[in-house]
């Protein structure tokens, strides 16, 4: 088959259903967009994993699933973040002192970020790219194939569907064959780290309190859920991960509970822990001519601030921004001064949070006795500091700096 789009986005996973999402809204379906998928348009319930992750949805990505008209549909299933707690302390450590908590409410005071289950965000954007104008999802299919002439791009697929777009956006995670194909470098590292998540359900409620606590191989996280669950994810080195993920289930428990110290009583795994290794990838560009990168594809950052998914979205709605921008001036989406001007918009916050990300990890993943009493004194001042942690909660809000229109809150 060969087809011809204004918009051609590879892969249907958050950023890239979300940016066909917000462009087929937002130019009320006035240009054609494919979206391709490499999931089956269908599949068994019984061969669907059941993921245990969930996303820390900062208050400027809920303003962009309202904007969608999504956010409803979530929110029964999203537990607001009332309060925020952080301690750092050795793993069999008696006692875990608190050393920083604050409020996570915004200047309206709403809450500065709510926590979401996987499965219910991936249905929502998922349902919605199914009757959205303008697009048609190409699914069990990726993309093998990329070249890009002065006028269009063409793409090849693994089920020999041909493509040609004006403009190409990739949003295929870590590993993408368009930015590849595009001639688009990285910089980046492995870390000699693995993430394991987990969700338990806990005998006494959480009321909304997310925890932090850093340990030496890494940060341990209590994401609160509706229902007395919470979704907990922790790094650890790898040959630890490799040996915990292979416990049997009453064990796997005893080593979730040595790391929460009782905190929410007695506790019990609801799913099947998942892990994965541990990485820092940014691309050296976010466009080429006819191409732009969302997402992971962009830049993938260690999982410790929980902000990946976050700046994925403001990919979305800044590149939403310039496309829609371009169009009402009568300029195609692949205008390569308005990729530029994405690029320029996205890039420096990308590398700053990238580099405030393993910095971070690098700081508080360690057992070095000088830093672990720097870090204290660190965590005690900014506790003592109201505007310093006000700060903080509009920076993990998504609500400093060139915010894109569509997580302030505005129609475009």
């Amino acid at each position: 088959m060969n087809k011809k789009f204004d918009i051609a986005i590879s892969g249907a996973s958050f950023t890239g259903a979300a940016l066909a999402l917000a462009l087929s809204k937002s130019l009320e379906a006035s240009l054609s967009i494919a979206v391709i998928d490499k999931a089956p348009a269908t599949a068994p319930s019984d061969t669907v994993p059941v993921s245990p992750r969930a996303f820390a949805i900062s208050a400027g990505s809920r303003h962009l699933l309202e904007y969608l008209e999504l956010w409803p549909q979530i929110e029964p299933d999203a537990q607001p973040v009332s309060e925020i707690e952080i301690t750092d302390s050795p793993l069999d450590a008696g006692v875990r002192p608190v050393l920083l908590t604050y409020d996570n409410s915004i200047d309206d005071g709403s809450p500065a970020s709510h926590i979401v289950p996987d499965a219910v965000l991936s249905n929502a954007l998922n349902s919605a790219l199914k009757t959205a104008p303008g697009v048609e999802l190409i699914a069990n299919t990726s993309v093998n194939g990329f070249s890009s002439g002065d006028s269009r791009a063409k793409l090849s697929c693994s089920d020999s569907t041909l493509l040609t777009a004006d403009l190409v956006v990739a949003a295929e995670g870590g590993r993408s064959a368009i930015r590849d194909a595009a001639g688009i470098k990285t910089v980046g590292w492995d870390y000699s780290q693995s993430g394991i998540c987990t969700q338990i359900r806990h005998s006494i409620p959480h009321h909304g309190r997310a925890v932090q606590h850093f340990l030496p191989a890494g940060p341990f996280a209590i994401l609160p859920l509706p229902n007395n669950r919470a979704c907990v994810t922790w790094t650890e080195e790898k040959e630890e991960a490799r040996r915990i993920m292979a416990l049997d289930g009453r064990d796997f428990l005893n080593e979730v509970e040595r790391r929460f110290s009782g905190w929410l009583g007695d506790i019990e795994v609801l799913i099947r822990p998942a892990s994965w290794p541990l990485s820092l990838h940014l691309a050296r560009s976010f466009v080429a001519p006819h191409v732009a990168l969302i997402g992971d594809t962009a830049r993938g950052v260690h999982p410790i601030a929980g902000q990946g998914l976050n700046l994925g979205l403001r990919d979305v709605a800044a590149l939403t921004e310039v496309i829609v921008e371009n169009a009402r001036i009568g300029l195609p989406a692949s205008d390569y001064d308005g990729l530029k001007r994405y690029e320029r918009w996205r890039r420096f916050d990308s590398a700053a949070s990238t580099a405030a990300f393993d910095g971070l990890n690098r700081l508080f993943s360690n057992n070095n006795p000088l830093l672990r009493s720097l870090r204290e004194a660190g965590l005690g001042l900014v506790d003592r500091l109201p505007l310093a942690k006000s700060t903080l909660v509009r920076e993990a809000a998504g609500l400093t700096g060139d915010v894109p229109r569509l997580l302030r809150g505005e129609a475009l």
